[in-house]
């Protein structure tokens, strides 16, 4: 029995590692935060629209080189850690925003980037 229960735990971790919400925590101000696949976190937060264009344009120069920002259309593309993120701010009503943040290094996801980087910009946010 106990051979058994040893085979099912890895047997269960494994299989639900896959597809399973990964949760961010301590970042304030944040209302969800989760992986939507495998190189994307998203987010939705009361946090100004411009505080977090604001704080993004800062985490994406302190961690990288910005190759392409929008602020109308809340989209920033940076290289950082030989990665290409894509930072993409949604006005969801006049007082939530979602924050997405996507991470692939040489075409493969780098989602503890994506994860890093999210954070950083929802404590730089005011």
């Amino acid at each position: 029995m106990r051979k058994i229960i040893f085979f099912l735990i890895p047997c269960i971790f494994v299989s639900i590692s896959g597809c399973a919400p990964l949760i961010v925590g301590g970042a304030v101000g944040v209302l969800g935060g989760y992986a939507i696949s495998k190189d994307t976190i998203q987010g939705e937060t009361d946090k100004s629209y411009d505080s977090l264009w604001d704080s993004a344009l800062m985490v994406g120069r302190i961690r990288g080189q910005i190759k392409y920002e929008d602020p109308t259309k809340g989209y920033i593309e940076l290289e950082a850690e030989s990665s290409r993120v894509y930072i993409r701010l949604i006005r969801l009503t006049a007082a939530t925003t979602r924050l997405r943040v996507s991470a692939r290094k040489y075409h493969l996801p780098n989602l503890g980037l994506a994860q890093d980087i999210f954070v950083k910009i929802m404590e730089q946010a005011r």
